[in-house]
């Protein structure tokens, strides 16, 4: 027995030095810093890959694919132009493959694709920054739709103080675009930093802010359902029967889960609803099939279209609500906010649905920027979107 237990032992100990000898191996050669941000908000990245052929940096902003650079030490850069702050997004390309930075532990998910992140600072990311004031919780909280069929989850943001107050609170329900899910207005969005931004220095009205996932057959985020969608129980079909089936579930499951389980002020001048592209259809949707639920409605990067992916859904659902609900809702509204990039594919969708809305006296708020179809855009809107909510 006892010469069972020196040989036991010694295998081990021959394992662990073995296991040392790797991990020395593996985390031999040059440590490197990136991204590393300039004075002039010009910034350096590296990438330690000694064997591969050929590198290249890919990131959001415009002219943001550059060709690094090997040292003597197998150390791959490239610096940028001055950047304006924002928050980007990058991965580098070896020998074709795409990957997030080593160095950088600050990354982002969009669906399936995930890249490293970087906030550059100044005047235009301040309003999304993690700063110095309250925060308030961003919780996961999984509801029971029966419209579904399905137990589904969704972010929920309370304001600094909810927990220690009996105040009562006006609800923003807000849609992500396809190919996201809830997580998307959180972590590519940063809505929860911005209402703390915003509800500090007095801009915004302190509010509790829904995000779901839009996805009708999804029960939550690829992270964290089973592998193999859609799930037991949930509906099949295509867009005809996704966009009023989600809207339907929007209107009979997640309002009414919200006001049994928070304190909110539970009439429509305290309820508002907005969503980016995909979610600004929803949204479009929602609000023209229950005209009496929001006072106040946040239509970005989208109008209406008759692509070959949406002109179904556009020309069966979408205008026949606008059409049928259109005066009823101008009646309800208190604003109906439409804001697009000049460079956005969405473009003239929404000048289609200006022209609509003029057509019919309909009045809005137009907030034309520069740029495309981007988070930059969408943010800047939510920041602007905010603070026009429940007066």
């Amino acid at each position: 027995m006892m010469k069972k237990k020196l040989i036991t032992l010694s295998m081990l100990l021959c394992i662990t030095w073995i296991s040392a000898q790797e991990i020395q191996r593996v985390g031999a050669g040059p440590r490197v810093v990136s991204p590393e941000i300039l004075a002039n908000n010009s910034v350096i990245f590296r990438i330690n890959s000694a064997n591969a052929q050929s590198v290249m940096l890919s990131g959001s902003w415009e002219g943001g694919r550059l060709e690094m650079k090997k040292d003597a030490d197998g150390i791959w850069s490239v610096q940028t132009s001055p950047l304006q702050s924002s928050m980007y997004h990058y991965n580098f390309i070896i020998d074709g493959v795409s990957i997030p930075d080593p160095a950088n532990p600050k990354a982002m998910r969009d669906g399936q694709r995930y890249a490293s992140t970087l906030i550059l600072p100044g005047a235009g990311s301040n309003d999304f920054e993690v700063n110095d004031v309250p925060h308030g919780t961003l919780s996961k909280v999984w509801y029971h739709s029966p419209t579904l069929n399905l137990n589904r989850r969704m972010y929920v943001y309370t304001p600094p103080g909810y927990e220690d107050s009996t105040i009562s609170y006006p609800v923003l329900y807000l849609q992500h675009g396809g190919g996201g899910d809830e997580d998307a207005w959180a972590s590519l969005g940063r809505a929860n930093y911005i209402l703390d931004n915003l509800i500090a220095s007095g801009k915004a009205k302190p509010m509790i802010v829904v995000m779901p996932n839009g996805n009708y057959t999804e029960t939550a985020a690829v992270t964290d359902r089973k592998s193999t969608p859609p799930q037991t129980g949930s509906v099949g079909g295509g867009i005809m029967t996704g966009f009023p089936l989600y809207t339907e579930s929007i209107a009979k499951d997640i309002v009414p889960y919200i006001e049994k389980h928070y304190r909110v002020i539970a009439n429509s001048d305290n309820r508002a609803m907005a969503g980016l592209s995909m979610g600004c259809l929803q949204t479009q949707i929602t609000a023209l099939t229950n005209p009496e639920l929001f006072k106040y409605i946040g239509c970005f990067s989208v109008g209406i279209h008759y692509d070959e992916n949406l002109s179904e859904i556009t020309t069966k659902v979408l205008i026949p609500a606008y059409d049928r609900n259109l005066e009823t809702l101008k009646k309800n509204y208190k604003l109906f906010y439409i804001a697009c990039g000049t460079e956005d594919f969405c473009f003239e969708g929404v000048q289609e649905l200006r022209r609509k809305l003029d057509e019919n006296n309909f009045q809005y708020m137009y907030n034309e920027s520069g740029g495309g179809h981007t988070w930059a855009n969408w943010r800047e809107y939510l920041q602007d979107f905010a603070p026009r909510l429940f007066k």
